[in-house]
């Protein structure tokens, strides 16, 4: 009897997951959504039984799970890219979170399925994919109204929480009222770790999984409605995450240097009970396969030229189709001047292409611990010829040069970069990033440091990374930010002329340079070094942005505003550069424009903070004290920091006013919880 009933499940098992012929069905709403930085095997459905993803193991339960899937890129913008338009990062041109625009030209699923007239709406989560850099074409809605909210401090996180993020989609999809795209970015399992509770708690020894955990608990609004729906859902759901995490191995803290299957590999699962019976897919699939598939699931024609193909043969049980899976990590090339990494997947062997190279047999070494580049001279050759054509087809990095204010964001995330490196023409074995490896981990010690409020011992580490590479601009640029905030700006100077004497003529370093000279009141100086840009450049919104505020110093206020319009043509969405605006004319004791553009900057995103501040300060001098207290409360809200101006201003009103037109502004200051730098200013 148990031998019939064991045939029998083996004949019902066999006939469940025999193929298919894919099914399509048109008007599908598609709901796609990535999770930054989540490695597969962090996830429940992946294996890892301590994991708290029950929202994206039902998905997987209910769908189709692929256990090999792979990105392209190790960073955000390049992997997002990759996923939108179907295309290798060597092709839309986009091979870095910075410095890189995505062009017009190239079509993406938004554009795509905007054409078909589909809604589209984007609501991203971290500001690697803010509008500004290209993505947003085809999108009705894109959904990056955290960026720029107020001027960060180095190092701090500029981000928005998942459930906000979910929050939106959900109220847009519930709007949405005929099919829809609906691309949702989270952020969660990013450095640092900083889980909320109950997950901080939960996971204390593991605060990246704990992140993981919020990022699942944050989808729950978006996905149970979904899968409540079952079969009479009409809402096709691909997850996955543009990339992983290291969490150490090989030597890397987080991710962007390597690409070990720790940050390559990621989960990827399609859900669509109509279109899909539950199975596992074992085979290698691809970040660019994703654009073909929905396009397939949908019964739209897909574009001619793309490298990835449908995966609904696949997921109706279809033999695998072989398939060549390109990557590369190129951030150590672009801002450090390191060997830039190339490679291949073919079926389950790996070619990583540096001075060093590389080969792995996944299938019996999935943790990369066996190098076989030796011992395989033939295999690796094989591997080196599948890459070949590829590379063949790669018009090579053209990074746009960056603005210090987009950097600078960048550097909060956590990506290091502060400008492009040159590249060279020949690198060696010294530039394997295999060997640098510990200068990445020193940078990541000197943040860590700085965060946890140790600036001196930050500072004393980042003196001794630009001994060990003193060729590494980055390494200058962070010396001098770390000089400066410790008093030093003199030395904070120096270390941004010996940066821009390595890398003449970089935007990064000449705004930084002519900021600390204005701070330091060489203001004149700084007019000089930020009055001459490269011939045949485009100007920098942030050169300009800073060379307004030199002019302003210097009291030359018609063309500090002059060039501040200059700076608004190139960045319209700036809303700092309506700040400078208003701070300029306040400066100028033109208050009716002053006031005019600080409510731009609120109109623009209301949640300012030195908007607020400046209409608090301008109603308190008018004796307006509600609206001034109102002003001022956002602010403090929105960025502690602005205490330091309301401590001047309350000091001004009291001189000018007397005590008791001050008192209600001190109230407010001595309500402000005992952490904030208000309570230093008790």
């Amino acid at each position: 009897m148990l031998l019939a009933a064991l045939a029998a499940a083996a004949v019902i098992a066999a006939w469940l997951l025999r193929p298919r012929a894919p099914r399509r069905e048109a008007g599908l709403s598609v709901l796609l959504v990535t999770v930054d930085t989540l490695r597969a095997d962090a996830v429940g459905a992946y294996g890892n039984r301590a994991a708290a993803t029950p929202w994206i193991d039902r998905l997987a339960a209910s769908g189709v799970r692929f256990d090999a899937a792979h990105a392209h890129n190790v960073t955000t913008f390049p992997s997002h890219a990759n996923i939108l338009s179907g295309r290798y990062p060597f092709d839309h041109g986009v091979r870095d979170n910075m410095s890189f625009r995505f062009p017009a030209g190239v079509e993406t699923m938004a554009t795509l399925l905007a054409a078909r007239g589909y809604r589209t709406g984007a609501f991203v989560s971290a500001f690697p994919l803010a509008s500004r850099f290209g993505l947003r074409r085809g999108f009705e809605v894109y959904d990056d109204s955290f960026v720029g909210t107020l001027a960060r401090p180095a190092f701090r996180l500029e981000e928005r929480r998942g459930t906000e993020t979910v929050a939106l989609a959900t109220r847009w999809i519930a709007q949405a009222g005929r099919p829809f795209f609906c691309w949702v970015h989270l952020y969660e399992p990013h450095y640092p770790y900083e889980p909320p509770e109950p997950f901080a708690s939960r996971f204390r020894d593991s605060p990246y999984h704990g992140e993981v955990a919020a990022a699942d608990a944050a989808l729950g609004p978006l996905l149970e409605p979904i899968l409540a729906a079952g079969r009479s859902g009409r809402t096709l759901v691909v997850l996955t995450a543009d990339h992983g995490e290291s969490l150490g191995e090989h030597g890397e803290a987080t991710h962007g240097i390597f690409a070990y299957e720790a940050t390559l590999r990621v989960p990827l699962v399609l859900y669509q009970p109509r279109l899909f019976r539950p199975r596992v897919v074992g085979e290698p699939v691809r970040h660019v396969d994703l654009l073909p598939t929905v396009l397939d699931a949908l019964a739209l024609p897909v574009p001619d030229g793309l490298p990835g193909a449908s995966l609904l043969p696949l997921a109706a049980g279809a033999a695998p189709r072989p398939a060549t899976s390109y990557f590369e990590a190129l951030a150590g090339q672009l801002d450090r001047g390191w060997a830039p990494l190339y490679g291949v997947l073919q079926e389950r062997t790996k070619y990583v292409d540096l001075p060093l190279p590389e080969l792995y047999d996944l299938a019996s070494d999935p943790g990369e611990a066996r190098n076989l580049a030796a011992s395989r001279p033939g295999e690796l050759e094989t591997m080196r010829g599948r890459l070949a054509p590829l590379r063949a087809a790669d018009r090579g990095t053209a990074p746009k040069r960056e603005s210090a204010e987009v950097l600078e964001r960048l550097r909060s995330l956590g990506y290091l970069s502060f400008g492009p490196s040159a590249a060279k023409e020949r690198y060696t074995d010294d530039d394997d990033p295999k060997r640098l490896i510990e200068l990445d981990a020193l940078m990541r010690e000197v943040r860590s440091l700085y965060l946890e409020g140790d600036v001196e011992a930050a500072l004393e580490r980042c003196r001794e990374l630009v001994r060990r590479r003193p060729q590494m601009a980055v390494s200058l640029l962070y010396l001098a930010h770390l000089e400066r905030d410790a008093g030093h700006l003199a030395a904070g100077i120096d270390a941004l002329e010996r940066a821009l004497a390595q890398n003449p003529g970089d935007p990064t370093t000449l705004s930084l340079l002519g900021a600390y000279l204005t701070q330091a009141g060489r203001a004149g100086e700084a007019v000089a070094l930020l009055s001459a840009p490269a011939p045949g450049s485009e100007p920098d919104p942030e050169v300009l942005r800073t060379l307004a505020q030199a002019l302003g110093r210097l009291g030359r206020g018609g063309e500090a505003l002059a060039t501040l319009a200059r700076a608004r043509e190139v960045d319209p969405q700036n809303v700092q550069l309506l700040v400078d605006l208003g701070t300029l004319h306040l400066m100028a004791g033109e208050a009716g424009p002053a006031r005019e553009a600080f409510l731009a900057a609120l109109a623009q995103n209301p949640d300012v903070a030195r908007a607020h501040s400046s209409l608090g300060f301008m109603d308190g001098q008018a004796g307006n004290a509600v609206p001034a207290l109102e002003h001022w409360s956002k602010a403090l809200a929105l960025d502690p920091r602005e205490c330091k101006t309301l401590v001047a201003f309350t000091s001004l009103l009291s001189r000018r006013a007397g005590p008791a037109a001050a008192g209600p502004y001190l109230r407010l200051l001595a309500d402000a919880p005992a952490p904030s730098p208000c309570a230093a200013a008790r």
